[in-house]
């Protein structure tokens, strides 16, 4: 008499979003799971899988190689992948969506959390409005004076372009600015970003209107996902953008800036402190949890 085997136990998930930027989060704390990008693609299709702009896996930072050296410094690590399945440095909305999920399960405790990403530890606090607030840590901002960035994107009446701010927050960033959201048609494809060279692996482009004082709003086009509700990095180098733009800069003129970003998903606020350190705040919302038949993950 044979023994049937042992039916292959489900992998649960969670669904987040901030500010509409959806993700799926794997729990995963001994580092277990093998993801290839085929597999992220796959449970990111918001039709054939569960969907999402992105997949957060939640490791132990002494469970990953990529994150075992900041393991002193952050209990868990967030590995963040575009819903193509290629691998990014790090994701403002998704940073909050991670610690909120890590709240709920009882991995940490409210207050003020440190979480590892490729883009280095970030800081998160999550304060009593039920704002998650992310240091961010500093803008860069590649290249000088003569060098010029040109984002472009085809128009069925010709292509249209404009100069664009590179701006890096662990991440690569074309901040455009333009008149109307609207310039910057369906964004089905990437815009194409010139020199190719400034962005070696490819860019989000940001376009930006300006609301008034302290306040913009924007679309982004994330470099592996396409156009999404919101991007907390992308809000983040459009608030630098910005406040260049108006001739503020905190480090230099000692001042705090705070600009209100209003998202295509909600609302987003950015401050930019004198020590250049920049800082994201939003709300985080976690919406489902179940499980994923194993056999169909394989």
């Amino acid at each position: 008499m044979s023994t049937a085997p042992p039916p292959r136990q489900p992998v649960p998930f969670l669904k987040g979003h901030g500010t509409e930027n959806d993700f799926v989060i794997l729990p995963d704390p001994d580092g277990r799971l093998a993801l290839p990008a085929a597999t992220v693609a796959r449970l990111c299709d918001r039709r054939a899988g569960i969907g999402g702009d992105g997949l957060l896996r939640a490791v132990r930072s002494a469970a990953d190689p990529e994150a075992r050296g900041m393991a002193g410094e952050a209990e868990w690590f967030m590995d963040y992948r575009n819903a193509d399945g290629s691998v990014a440095e790090m994701c403002g909305n998704g940073v909050r969506v991670f610690v909120r999920y890590l709240l709920r399960a009882g991995l940490a405790k409210p207050g003020e959390l440190a979480v590892a990403t490729r883009a280095g530890v970030r800081r998160v606090r999550v304060g009593e409005d039920g704002l998650v607030a992310v240091a961010m840590g500093q803008a860069r901002l590649p290249g000088g004076p003569g060098e010029t960035v040109t984002v472009t994107v085809a128009d069925a009446g010709g292509d249209r372009r404009w100069p664009a701010r590179h701006v890096d927050m662990g991440n690569p960033h074309a901040v455009a600015f333009v008149s109307d959201l609207s310039e910057a048609g369906p964004l089905l494809a990437p815009p194409a970003v010139h020199p190719a060279g400034a962005y070696p692996r490819g860019t989000n482009v940001e376009f930006v209107v300006e609301r008034g004082p302290g306040h913009i709003a924007l679309r982004v086009h994330e470099r592996g996902v396409g156009e999404t509700r919101s991007c907390g990095t992308g809000a983040c180098a459009a608030m630098v953008a910005a406040a260049r733009r108006e001739g503020r800069d905190p480090a230099a003129d000692g001042r705090a800036a705070t600009y209100t970003v209003d998202v295509p998903g909600g609302r987003l606020l950015v401050t930019e402190e004198t020590d250049g350190g920049v800082t994201l705040a939003g709300p985080a919302v976690i919406v489902a949890e179940g499980t994923i038949d194993r056999d169909w993950l394989r």
